[in-house]
C-alpha cells in the first residue's frame, strides 16, 4: 500500500513539474511570418486587476517595446483619444467592432489586445512583493486571425531582510508602498516582446525564425 501511495505521489509530482514546450519562433508563430504586419494598433488594455489606475499607467509603457521590436506603432495617446470619442475606454468594448471597421479607422495591419491580470501588492508573514502581469494577443486586421500571443509577469520582492521580524515587517511595508508599478510593467513588456518575431524595422526581420521561445500552455485569453 505504501509503495502504491509513493508511486502515486511521484506521478502527481512529475505531472506538476511539467515544463512548457520550447519551439523556434518559426514553429510557434508561423502566421507572423506569413502575414508580415508592418504597423500595429495598440488598443486600450482590459484591466482585470483591482487597481483602478492600472490601465492608464500601463498605457505609458507599451509603445516603446513594440516599436523596438520593429513595428510602426500607432501613437497611443492619439488612438486612445479617437476611441474615447467613440465611447470606447476599455479594450473589451472592441469585441463588438469588426476588424474591418478598426482597420478602416486606423489603417493598421495588426491589432494588439492586452489584459492586465495582475497589478498588486502581496504581504505574507515574513515579507511581501509587488507583481505586474499581463496577457497579449496580436490579431491580423486583414484576416481576423490570431498571429501571436503570450503572457508573463514580473514579481519584485519587497521583503526586509534584517533578521528582526518586527523591523522586517516595517521595512517590507515601506518598500512595498514605495514601489513604482510602471518600471515593473516595462519589464513585463520587454520580456514578452522578446518572443514576438521581429518586424520590418528591426535588423532581425525574417532572420529570427530559429530563435527559441518558451511556448506557454495557458493564457488568460
Amino acid at each position: 500500500m505504501k509503495k502504491i501511495l509513493s508511486l502515486t505521489f511521484i506521478l502527481v509530482f512529475l505531472a506538476g513539474c511539467k515544463t512548457s514546450p520550447v519551439l523556434t519562433k518559426g514553429e510557434a508563430y508561423p502566421n507572423m511570418y506569413k502575414n508580415k504586419p508592418l504597423s500595429i494598433l495598440i488598443v486600450p488594455a482590459v484591466n482585470q486587476s483591482t487597481a483602478a489606475d492600472a490601465a492608464q499607467l500601463y498605457a505609458t509603457t507599451i509603445a516603446e517595446p513594440v516599436a523596438e521590436a520593429g513595428y510602426y506603432v500607432m501613437p497611443v495617446p492619439v488612438t486612445d483619444a479617437i476611441f474615447q470619442s467613440e465611447g470606447i475606454v476599455d479594450g473589451a468594448q472592441l469585441e463588438t467592432l469588426s476588424m474591418e471597421k478598426i482597420r478602416d479607422m486606423f489603417g493598421a495591419d495588426a491589432i494588439l489586445f492586452v489584459k492586465i491580470n495582475r497589478w498588486e501588492t502581496n504581504y505574507y508573514v515574513t515579507g511581501g512583493d509587488v507583481t505586474v502581469g499581463a496577457s497579449f494577443r496580436l490579431i491580423s486586421a486583414h484576416t481576423g486571425d490570431e498571429i501571436w500571443k503570450y503572457s508573463d509577469a514580473v514579481v519584485i520582492n519587497t521583503s526586509g531582510n534584517s533578521g528582526n521580524l518586527i523591523a522586517d515587517m516595517i521595512s517590507t511595508a515601506i518598500n512595498t508602498a514605495l514601489t513604482d508599478y510602471v518600471p515593473i510593467a516595462r519589464q513585463v513588456n520587454f520580456k514578452v516582446m522578446n518572443t514576438l518575431p521581429a518586424g520590418k524595422y528591426n535588423e532581425l526581420a525574417d532572420k529570427d525564425q530559429l530563435q527559441k521561445v518558451v511556448v506557454l500552455d495557458k493564457t488568460n485569453f
